[in-house]
């Protein structure tokens, strides 16, 4: 599930944008650097409504800290 583009790594993908959110707030919560990528974070029913999206969310991370960012979702349901 591992993506390398730029030093950056996919660690997560979710549903939602919400769900993405709320890896990267835990991340940085944790004094990790996350950010989350995805081409159409509104929700399937039009913007307002959250919920998933036809494409997921990714979050990335530093390389170097992937094996950290992992540990610290670890106990996040959808975190694979």
């Amino acid at each position: 599930m591992t993506e390398r583009r730029g030093g950056w790594v996919v660690i997560a993908h979710y549903a939602a944008g919400y769900e993405a959110d709320l890896a990267v707030a835990r991340l940085d919560a944790a004094g990790i650097d996350a950010v989350r990528r995805g081409n159409d974070t509104v929700g399937l029913f039009g913007p307002g409504f959250e919920g998933p999206t036809a494409r997921g969310v990714d979050v990335l991370v530093a390389a170097a800290d992937a094996a950290d960012a992992r540990d610290v979702l670890a106990d996040v349901p959808g975190t694979g």
